[in-house]
């Protein structure tokens, strides 16, 4: 999609950005956004959901894999620091003012759910996620890109987890009925990371 067609995206304002992360060793080192689900690649599955967005970006320190999708790529900026160093790669490599992260092993995510975190953006807000069984979800989240900086400094200090840097800025953390309400089984926060995985959402290892 040229950079035309994307302004007039219905969120222009937003960067799609797909955290690959790094192989997922307890499926047999794969690159997890080439699980397979209804046929298709978890990857090209969250990519459809581009066309809400101004611009998508993979976050990929291995980018090879990825490389027969043509989506922009950068690397972590910040080495060693896992979700969190993806995240805020993200944010440094975004040209909008804000960046909705999905993991790329999470084959489900519904336009709704992703509706409703961009729906509580506000002046007064830094980030917005949703909080299921108690826990936030900072992997299906938005991000103000102007969080990349300070989020830098405290990588490059320590290793935080995402949920600790959002205890760090202005977050919105959603009940999980916000969530419900859109996705009554939750499925967009489902992520593929085991062989049980595999089998519980008909998931298979990407061709040999």
């Amino acid at each position: 999609m040229s950079d035309r067609e994307r302004s007039g995206a219905e969120y222009a304002d937003v960067t799609l950005a797909v955290i690959a992360g790094g192989r997922g060793e307890r499926l047999g080192g794969v690159a997890k956004g080439l699980l397979e689900v209804e046929g298709r690649p978890v990857l090209a599955r969250l990519l459809d959901l581009g066309r809400l967005f101004g611009d998508v970006l993979l976050v990929a320190n291995d980018p090879g894999p990825y490389a027969r999708f043509g989506v922009r790529t950068v690397e972590d900026v910040v080495r060693g620091r896992g979700a969190p160093g993806g995240v805020q790669a993200a944010l440094v490599g975004a040209r909008t003012e804000w960046v909705l992260a999905v993991a790329c092993d999470m084959p489900f995510v519904a336009d709704a759910a992703v509706r409703v975190l961009l729906g509580e953006r506000g002046p007064e807000v830094d980030a917005v996620c949703f909080t299921v069984e108690g826990r936030v979800e900072p992997l299906l989240a938005v991000y103000r890109r102007g969080l990349a900086g300070p989020w830098g400094e405290v990588l490059r200090a320590e290793e935080p987890s995402l949920r600790h840097l959002l205890s760090r800025c202005r977050a919105k953390p959603l009940p999980e009925a916000a969530l419900r309400v859109v996705d009554a089984g939750a499925r967009s926060v489902v992520s593929v990371n085991t062989p049980e995985d595999l089998a519980r959402y008909l998931a298979r290892l990407p061709p040999a």
